[in-house]
């Protein structure tokens, strides 16, 4: 259904529920591009685009950039752009940018300063390229 990102094409892709949850740690910094199959769970500080299946920035975490992933939950700090139809922010969440989304939810006490345009389910099934950032 969701293609998060150009992937190996020679490579097999198995099934979310076959792919034991990533974690990237706390004393952990990715600059650049991170690419998960499966869950991915961040504690650590992404700076970059970020491409998973189910994404989780946790209380600790950080991303700034991108991501692209069928599911996003947030609860530490996001300044970028998200791309995923299904998108949840948790009360100790502080969101800057825009979440592209089919389904939001904002829990009270949740900081959000940006745009939550809407998008059909269609828009993140043929979504092969993200759109370049307006200036």
């Amino acid at each position: 259904m969701f293609a998060p990102a150009k992937r190996n094409q020679s490579a097999p892709r198995r099934e979310a529920a076959d792919v034991p949850p990533s974690h990237l740690g706390t004393a952990l910094r990715i600059d650049g591009h991170l690419e998960s199959e499966g869950a991915l769970h961040i504690h650590g500080r992404v700076t970059g685009r970020v491409d998973a299946d189910h994404l989780i920035i946790e209380e600790s975490g950080a991303v700034e950039g991108d991501v692209l992933a069928a599911d996003v939950k947030i609860a530490g700090r996001f300044s970028g752009r998200i791309f995923a139809p299904n998108v949840a922010v948790e009360a100790t969440a502080d969101v800057q940018g825009r979440i592209f989304h089919t389904t939001v939810t904002v829990a009270r006490g949740a900081k959000v300063d940006g745009r939550m345009p809407w998008r059909p389910a269609q828009y993140f099934q043929t979504l092969e390229e993200l759109p370049e950032t307006q200036p």
